[in-house]
């Protein structure tokens, strides 16, 4: 399906996606992939959601441990986590033709530096990521294609 006629070839922009494959600035991808607005096209060695980690959603985002305490370890706490300045305001996980939604733990660090996290089919992630960009929002996608049978 054919998502997008015009497009600003300096933004990363869905142009189409279909059984297995997206595609992006016209360029396609079978396997998983991560994006933002401006930036590379980064691949990913994911297969399906289930293999999604909050460790993997951390890195994608740019999180980073936040300067601590030496002695924070006594209070038993989580690791703190830092959220960049340049941090997306929204992740769009797209986890094939079916919606699957991950584990609260996997979301749960992103959530409390108030990055929102919405999973939802390819295809819906794809025409949304769309709308949020060319609002100017900090938007990344995650998006896997989806088995071709």
């Amino acid at each position: 399906m054919l998502l997008q006629k015009d497009q600003n070839p300096a933004l990363n922009t869905v142009t189409a996606y279909g059984d297995g494959f997206l595609e992006i600035n016209r360029v396609r991808y079978d396997s998983a992939i991560c994006f933002a607005p401006e930036g590379p096209i980064r691949g990913l060695a994911v297969r399906a959601a289930a293999e999604l980690d909050a460790a993997l959603l951390q890195d994608l985002v740019g999180l980073k441990p936040a300067a601590r305490d030496p002695l924070a370890f006594l209070d038993d706490a989580e690791p703190a986590l830092e959220r960049p300045a340049d941090a997306p305001e929204v992740l769009l996980i797209g986890t094939g033709p079916r919606q699957i939604f991950l584990r609260p733990d996997v979301l749960r660090p992103l959530l409390s530096l108030g990055i929102g996290v919405e999973t939802m089919t390819t295809q819906a992630a794809a025409r949304t990521y769309n709308i949020l960009m060319s609002e100017e929002r900090r938007v990344l996608a995650l998006l896997l294609p989806g088995d071709p049978s």
